[in-house]
């Protein structure tokens, strides 16, 4: 990895998960048409989060990530857009209180367009066609012209993160983040749930504080932190093309920053040290996420640490773990280990949904509230044991009322699956599973702290 790196250095590198396209030159045009558009997200911005990660990486804050497991365009409305930052804000705001340290927020979102698959096609009927990579690529419905991968999707990709970005610019600084609104982020279709009475509760001890600071003498609308909230976009950074036209260089440093999202991941399946995504990502300056899945070797990790963040830099590189609750204690110990034994600073963040779907007795592909929920706790007593941070929850979710996962508060069946099961690709959180989950980590952040607080033990002689 000595070698120059430029935005098209990952071009000479094997390339996994790479759609087809029938046309190299339409493509090609896209690419350079992308080159000339507005980025999306600004350096300033990409460097305040990975600040912010440097203080989750540290211990002293919490990150939550999720969001769609692809943006869909069909879906694509204000109303989706809003529901979503109304649920990420209760997450939030229910960890925050519990855990006692500030919560960094990054959503799956504006730009999580394109998905990797398992195999290139699918069969259906008799007939084998290309896999669905996300709308950024082709079409879900299941015929040869919606299949075939159309490089002007990735125009449309744009666009619409931008409208995307736009609004969620518009919530996290125009008021609808304000603390003072914290009962009106409950969504109508939750308010009769298991978690309205504790999350409406929660509420009202914000807002009772918030009144005491206020009969205090404090003015409340000079503290920008109270009415307003940081909010950063992360995707999986599969189509190198579509990256590298957003790949520009910051006037006021001279680095390279990917401004199509504040921060990038690379997926377990496109993680090889020497192909073109560890090729493309060890070039930008943009705090990285990496996937890492049971087959991820203790070595192998701390090769692909060396190369993506030889400075060992804080809040640059995020491990996501993905095992599954059934793997997660076999292979999380030992990769922690070898980090800590090497010294390397890491945001080590939990995936809790990747390695636990299964398919249903009804034929839905969907995932256990109970083992997602099995993972987490894995993952907090794993770092307990081990004397490390668990950093963080990086979750598939939603803000709309569906049925994909099964449990939670209000039990979701194998048989209730068909009712509103909505997702083009993998199974979400619903908004009530959501909060539900911010509840039980919170619970886990609380026992977290209060154990760190617990004096040592007296020592005969000392």
């Amino acid at each position: 990895m000595s070698e120059r790196w430029t935005p098209d250095s990952w071009r000479s590198k094997p390339v996994l998960q790479v759609p087809e396209y029938p046309n190299a030159k339409a493509l090609a045009d896209v690419e350079a048409q992308l080159a000339t558009f507005p980025p999306l997200v600004f350096a300033g911005e990409a460097r305040n989060l990975k600040k912010a990660l440097a203080r989750v990486a540290a211990g002293e804050a919490f990150l939550l990530q999720g969001g769609d497991c692809a943006e869909s365009f069909a879906e694509h409305g204000a109303n989706n857009i809003r529901d979503f930052f109304r649920v990420l804000l209760q997450m939030a705001v229910v960890l925050t209180y519990a855990g006692a340290v500030p919560v960094v927020k990054v959503g799956r979102i504006a730009g999580q367009f394109a998905k990797p698959r398992s195999s290139p096609t699918e069969k259906a009927g008799g007939v084998e066609l290309p896999s669905y990579r996300g709308d950024i690529v082709n079409d879900i419905a299941f015929t040869a012209e919606a299949r075939t991968p159309d490089p002007q999707r990735q125009l449309m990709a744009y666009r619409q993160s931008a409208a995307t970005l736009n609004l969620l610019r518009a919530f996290a600084t125009g008021g609808f983040a304000n603390l003072a609104s914290v009962h009106q982020w409950m969504l109508g279709f939750i308010k009769d749930s298991p978690q309205s009475r504790r999350y409406k509760e929660l509420a009202d001890r914000i807002s009772e504080a918030l009144n005491f600071m206020r009969a205090c003498g404090l003015d409340l609308e000079s503290h920008p932190e109270l009415r307003a909230t940081d909010f950063y976009t992360s995707h999986e950074a599969l189509l190198l093309g579509y990256e590298q036209a957003f790949t520009r260089v910051d006037s006021t440093t001279g680095d390279w920053y990917a401004t199509s999202g504040h921060m990038l991941w690379i997926g377990d399946r496109t993680r090889q040290i020497d192909h073109g995504h560890v090729e493309y990502f060890r070039g930008i300056k943009n705090p990285i996420g990496l996937k890492c899945g049971p087959s991820l070797r203790a070595d192998d990790l701390l090769r692909l640490i060396e190369v993506l963040n030889p400075d060992n830099e804080p809040g640059r590189l995020t491990l996501i773990g993905r095992f599954g609750a059934d793997k997660i204690g076999e292979h999380l110990p030992v990769l922690v280990r070898a980090v800590q034994r090497e010294g390397r600073v890491v945001v080590w963040s939990c995936d809790p949904m990747h390695g636990n779907t299964i398919t249903s007795t009804s034929g839905y592909k969907t995932r256990p509230f109970d083992r997602i929920l099995s993972e987490v706790k894995s993952f907090f007593a794993i770092h307990a044991a081990e004397g490390t941070h668990a950093g963080g929850v990086h979750l598939e979710m939603t803000g709309q009322d569906v049925t994909e996962c099964i449990g939670g508060a209000r039990a979701i069946t194998d048989e209730g699956l068909n009712d509103r099961y909505h997702t083009v690709c993998d199974p979400r959180l619903n908004a009530e599973q959501s909060i539900d989950m911010a509840f039980l980590i919170a619970e886990l952040l609380k026992q977290d702290r209060a154990a760190q607080a617990k004096p040592m033990p007296a020592v005969a002689g000392l």
